[in-house]
C-alpha cells in the first residue's frame, strides 16, 4: 500500500504541447542563447553573439528548424534589434515579462533559461506583453527623446541659477521665470558686459510684477570671471537644447501626419480648447491638439485633467487601437490601476495595486492629481475619495476612472460630456442632503429649503 502511494506521489503529469514550433531565447548584452525542440536539430541549444551578422544567422537557423513563434524576455533594450529582425521574417514573437517566467531558485543559467522559456511557450503557459504597432513605437521613441531634451535643458537652467547665486545676483528670485523674455534679456546684457543695475533693470517687461527698483537691487553683486564663464556656457547649452526640441517637434509632426484620419475634420470641426491655459515653453511648436483629434477621432482634451501633451503621451504608449483589450477592466488591469488580490487558504493576503513603471499609468496618475481644484464631476470625485482614503489611494481611484473613460471614448468615438454623470451627481446630492438632515435631527434642528 505504501509503495502504491509513493508511485502516485512521484508521478509527474505531462502537459499537452500546444505549440510544437516554439523556441525560447534568453537575451543578453553580448550573447543570445536559443533553444528549439530537441527533434529539430542535433544541437537544440545554441549561443549567438549580438552582432548583426550573428543575429541574422540566428534567425536563419530558426527558419531552418521550422520555428514559427519565439518567446523571449524584455531585458532592457537588448531585445529590440532581435525582435525587429524576427518580425521582418514573419516569426511571431511572444515578449514576456521576466517576473512571469522565474525559474527554480538555485538552478539558473542562460542555457536553462532559454530551455525553460521554450518549454513554457510550447505548452501555452506564457502570455505576450502588449506592444503597440511599429508606427506608434517610432513616435514613442521620439517623444521619450524629447522628454530627455526637456530634462537636460532644465539642468542647464539650474546651472544658470547656481552661477547667479554664486555672484549674489538674486535675479532668479525676483523673476518668476529666468528663461522668460525679461530674464534672458538681462542675462544677455550681463554677458555683453553691462554692469549698471539700473540699466539692466530697464530691460524688464512691463508685465513683470517686481518693480524696477527691486530688480536693480537684485542685480548688485560680485561679477566674477569664472562664474560669468559658466553662466555663458549654461545659457548656450539651454538655447541649444531649445533648438533641438524645435527640430524634434518637426520630426514628430511629420510622423503624425502619416497616421490615418479617424474623424472628418471638415464635417466635425474641432471646437475651442475646453480648458484654456497659459502657453508653456516646453509645449509642442505645432497644432498638436488638432493632429490628435484627427488621428483619434475624438477630442480627449475635453476630459478634465487631460491636455494635448498628456493625450499625446497616451497615444505614443498605447496607440489609437485598443482591440487587444477585451474591455475596460482588462485595460485598467494592464495599466496597474486595479488591485491584485492574493489569496491563500481562503484568506486575502494582500489587495494592492502592483508597482509598475508603465508610462501610461504615470500619465493617468498625473491627470488625476491635476483634478484637485477642478469644478467638475471628476474633480469632486477626486476630492471625495481623498477625504475618505487619503491622497495616494484617491489618485489611484481617479486614475482608474480616467482610464475607463479613455477606453470608452476611444472604442465608441463618443464626445465627452459632463451630462453623462448627471445621474451620479444627483445621487450624491441626495446622499449629502439626507446626511445633513440626519445630523440636524440629532442636534434638534430641521432643514428648511430656500426657494430659488
Amino acid at each position: 500500500m505504501k509503495r502504491k502511494r509513493a508511485c502516485r506521489a512521484g508521478a509527474v503529469p505531462s502537459l499537452k504541447c500546444m505549440e510544437p514550433n516554439a523556441a525560447g531565447i534568453d537575451v543578453g548584452a553580448r550573447e543570445v542563447y536559443v533553444a528549439v525542440p530537441a527533434d529539430r536539430d542535433p544541437k537544440p541549444v545554441r549561443c549567438f553573439l549580438t552582432f548583426t551578422e550573428d543575429l541574422q544567422a540566428l534567425v536563419a537557423w530558426l527558419l531552418s528548424c521550422h520555428i514559427r513563434t519565439v518567446a523571449m524576455e524584455s531585458t532592457g533594450v537588448y531585445w529590440i534589434p532581435l525582435f525587429q529582425l524576427l518580425e521582418t521574417k514573419g516569426i511571431e514573437v511572444c515578449l514576456v515579462n521576466a517576473r512571469h517566467v522565474k525559474h527554480v531558485p538555485g538552478r539558473k543559467s542562460d542555457v536553462l533559461d532559454c530551455q525553460w522559456l521554450q518549454y513554457l511557450h510550447s505548452v501555452g503557459l506564457l502570455r505576450a506583453s502588449f506592444r503597440p504597432p511599429d508606427a506608434i513605437c517610432q513616435v514613442r521613441s521620439l517623444l521619450r527623446h524629447r522628454e530627455d531634451l526637456v530634462g537636460m535643458g532644465a539642468q542647464h537652467v539650474q546651472h544658470m541659477q547656481k552661477a547667479l547665486s554664486q555672484m549674489n545676483l538674486q535675479l532668479h528670485h525676483v523673476l518668476s521665470d529666468l528663461t522668460g523674455q525679461s530674464g534672458l534679456a538681462i542675462v544677455d546684457a550681463i554677458l555683453a558686459g553691462e554692469r549698471n543695475p539700473h540699466v539692466l533693470a530697464k530691460l524688464r517687461d512691463r508685465r513683470v510684477q517686481a518693480s524696477e527698483d527691486t530688480i536693480a537691487k537684485a542685480l548688485v553683486g560680485d561679477y566674477r570671471r569664472e562664474h560669468l564663464f559658466t553662466l555663458r556656457q549654461s545659457l548656450q547649452a539651454y538655447r541649444h537644447y531649445q533648438q533641438l526640441m524645435a527640430i524634434c517637434d518637426e520630426e514628430i509632426e511629420a510622423y503624425l501626419r502619416e497616421f490615418d484620419s479617424h474623424s472628418d475634420v471638415d464635417a466635425r470641426p474641432l471646437g475651442p480648447e475646453p480648458h484654456p491655459h497659459k502657453p508653456r515653453k516646453n509645449e509642442f511648436r505645432f497644432d498638436l491638439r488638432g493632429e490628435l483629434y484627427r488621428i483619434l477621432g475624438v477630442d480627449l482634451t475635453a476630459v478634465p485633467g487631460f491636455n494635448a501633451i498628456s493625450v499625446h503621451a497616451l497615444l505614443a504608449e498605447i496607440g489609437p487601437d485598443l482591440s487587444r483589450f477585451p474591455n475596460a477592466a482588462a485595460f485598467a488591469a494592464w495599466l496597474g490601476l486595479c488591485p491584485e488580490v492574493n489569496k491563500s487558504g481562503g484568506r486575502v493576503l494582500s489587495a494592492r495595486t502592483r508597482r509598475t513603471k508603465n508610462r501610461a499609468n504615470r500619465t493617468f496618475r498625473i491627470a488625476a492629481q491635476a483634478l484637485h481644484r477642478s469644478q467638475t464631476y471628476l474633480g469632486s470625485y477626486y476630492r471625495k475619495m481623498r477625504s475618505r482614503l487619503g491622497a495616494p489611494k484617491a489618485i489611484t481611484a481617479t486614475a482608474h476612472k480616467l482610464a475607463r473613460i479613455f477606453f470608452h471614448l476611444l472604442r465608441t468615438g463618443e464626445a465627452y460630456s459632463e451630462s453623462n454623470f448627471a445621474r451620479e451627481q444627483e445621487r450624491s446630492r441626495v446622499r449629502t442632503e439626507n446626511h445633513l438632515r440626519r445630523q440636524a435631527r440629532e442636534l434638534g434642528y430641521s432643514l428648511v429649503p430656500i426657494a430659488a
